[in-house]
């Protein structure tokens, strides 16, 4: 019989937990949850629905690829054949679990099957409509996954579980050595999580579109130049349109104030995805540009001055 269990990670997600630790209950052997300095009561709540508290040592910096890894290590003494990976903020849609496992089953070839996460209440501000925009990735074979998805367990240890020093990207990066040792990645057309960013303020939003301009960078720099290119277009396009076209603007207006013409190329970009994004989502992709290239600076900046940037948290 195949064996699963379940890692969930958290901080001070409340509720939110609870409901996640409440939809594993009966489809999987064990549940560890791994605590990263909660000051909700996490931690005792998470105990009092039966699953296996981590405390993460807060006292080294905190990573959530660190935080998936102390789970896993929990697992090791008595591994499972597959591990459901959840973020605390998210619950497990019914049959999830037994659609994802019989796909394994059928495909000894693939060591990740993920499907459809999506936001709890988009309805609640456009930042929360673009997560779940941003969810909706094409079915079948894949690159990577999210933060959700169940694993082979002896797959995942043997390429070195996450990365801990990442402090986002850490899914793609193991996603990366994993194709790299000969596996496969899948996304089903299937009801897979309940995501709930509670994304309802812009400096909210910012903060996480910058906080992906970083892991794209830091991506790049890692493996852009393999076959993968991975994330060298994004960064590309993050530090052209988020940082390139102000900056031309910038020195032709110091030769002529017409030189700031030169923004325009935002707005008719804008348009030019409008077809495809729609109004909301063109508009905030252009902009999301401007944040990611902040974030793309400040990790090649931290990386000349020798200094590791910590997370960037924006609930």
């Amino acid at each position: 019989m195949t064996v699963i269990d379940a890692v969930v990670i958290g901080r001070n997600e409340g509720p939110r937990l609870i409901a996640c630790l409440a939809s594993l209950t009966g489809s999987v052997r064990r549940v560890v949850y791994v605590d990263s300095g909660s000051t909700d009561g996490s931690a005792t709540g998470a105990a009092a629905l039966g699953a296996e508290v981590v405390a993460l040592d807060m006292g080294q910096p905190f990573t959530a690829a660190r935080a998936r890894n102390a789970g896993l290590d929990r697992l090791a003494a008595d591994p499972p054949d597959l591990v459901q990976m959840v973020d605390g903020d998210c619950e497990v849609q019914p049959g999830w679990i037994t659609t994802a496992r019989s796909f394994l089953a059928d495909r000894p070839d693939l060591a990740v099957v993920c499907g459809r996460r999506r936001e709890r209440r988009p309805g609640d501000s456009v930042y929360n409509r673009l997560c779940d925009a941003e969810w909706d990735t094409p079915v079948g074979a894949a690159a990577a996954c999210g933060g959700d998805a169940l694993m082979r367990y002896a797959p995942l240890r043997d390429v070195g579980g996450y990365d801990p020093a990442l402090i986002a990207g850490e899914e793609p990066d193991l996603c990366l050595r994993l194709r790299r040792a000969g596996w496969g990645i899948w996304r089903l057309e299937a009801e897979m999580t309940l995501h709930d960013a509670a994304l309802l303020r812009f400096g909210q939003w910012w903060r996480r579109t910058r906080r992906a301009g970083h892991a794209f960078a830091e991506g790049d720099a890692r493996y852009g130049a393999g076959p993968e290119r991975h994330w060298r277009r994004e960064t590309r396009r993050a530090l052209v349109w988020g940082a390139g076209v102000p900056l031309a603007a910038g020195l032709a207006a110091v030769l002529h104030p017409a030189g700031l013409l030169i923004l325009l190329a935002w707005p008719l970009q804008a348009l030019r995805l409008l077809p495809r994004l729609g109004a909301e989502g063109a508009v905030f992709s252009v902009l999301g540009k401007i944040a990611e290239a902040q974030g793309a600076i400040g990790f090649y900046l931290g990386r000349l001055r020798g200094r590791r940037r910590g997370i960037i948290e924006y609930k």
